[in-house]
């Protein structure tokens, strides 16, 4: 069976992720001693020690998270001789996983260009200026059209950030105008909307200057073309040439995730995969997935002492 590999994003940090593959294989010591020379500071420490405060950083987070991925992947890489996946794609932040995983972009730049990409999303808006919302309940539908209509009051704007999957939709943007949809939704027949313990509107226009920021690094780093494709975010659909990945990276940052129709490509007949195997801290994605598709086969990321029981799953 075909199987695509997932890789988490924001939210799924938690202090001493990865370490007990670190304590395990050599290879996921080696991926941090990268990040710590590519980053010129310790992020190994802050991952497995903290404080967990200074890893909720947007600018510590993010490339705590791809660190934490890419020294999973690495050592299931080398465990499974080398993976073949039909398909890899990663939710915000870990596109960028996503496409070190396919060679498309060099760890060592990904670091860099995540660092400074959660430094240009916290500038974007002042602290306490941009909130984000999680709704239950509503479809994309009546949602969209109740955030337009929020934001055509002139107070603000909020948009549709992230479609995680069906009935859970994450909408951002102006704090005033969010906090508005989010109680006008309730009344909509949402079973809940609740305010976001984030510091920034991500995925929303509210990020334009994050993206305009963080472009010209783009522009100077060599991406590949990737191989296996990634399914991108904005796009919902395969990239396979690297000019076409570092574009949809800067259009992801103030545009919306797509990953209810991003599942759903990699599950028509043009990738066809069967399994989606989540690689990374936590798992937030595979409970997500059984949303989207419960005809699928969802594994959660493994731990290092379960590795062999997920390859068997993976390849079986």
């Amino acid at each position: 069976m075909g199987y695509a590999l997932l890789f988490p994003g924001q939210g799924s940090q938690s202090v001493g992720m990865a370490k007990d593959f670190v304590d395990a294989h050599p290879r996921a010591r080696e991926t941090f001693e990268e990040a710590d020379d590519a980053l010129g500071f310790k992020l190994s420490t802050l991952c497995f020690e903290g404080p967990d405060e200074e890893l909720k950083l947007t600018a510590n987070t993010q490339p705590a998270i791809l660190a934490a991925s890419i020294a999973v992947f690495r050592v299931v890489d080398a465990a499974a001789s080398g993976l073949a996946p039909v398909a890899v794609a990663g939710h915000s932040l870990g596109e960028y996983s996503a496409h070190v995983a396919a060679g498309c972009l060099a760890f060592a730049d990904a670091l860099r260009l995540v660092r400074r990409r959660g430094e240009l999303m916290q500038e974007a808006v002042p602290v306490g200026t941009g909130a984000m919302a999680a709704v239950i309940g509503l479809d994309e539908e009546p949602l969209r059209a109740l955030v337009e209509s929020v934001s055509a009051e002139g107070d603000g704007i909020v948009t549709v950030a992230n479609l995680n999957s069906p009935g859970q939709i994450v909408i951002a943007g102006h704090r005033g105008a969010v906090e508005r949809a989010a109680d006008r939704a309730k009344g909509e027949g949402a079973r809940m909307a609740k305010m976001l313990p984030v510091s920034a509107p991500f995925h929303s226009p509210l990020m334009a200057p994050a993206r305009h920021g963080l472009q010209p690094m783009l522009d100077e780093t060599e991406f590949h073309d990737p191989n296996p494709q990634v399914v991108v975010n904005i796009d919902a659909a395969p990239v396979t040439a690297g000019p076409d990945a570092r574009d949809a990276l800067a259009r992801q940052i103030d545009g919306p995730v797509r990953w209810i129709e991003s599942i759903q490509a990699m599950r028509g007949d043009a990738v066809g995969a069967q399994v989606f195997a989540e690689i990374g801290p936590g798992k937030v994605l595979t409970g997500l997935g059984k949303r989207i598709d419960r005809s699928a086969t969802w594994l959660p990321s493994p731990g290092a002492a379960d590795l062999d029981a997920f390859l068997e799953k993976l390849t079986a």
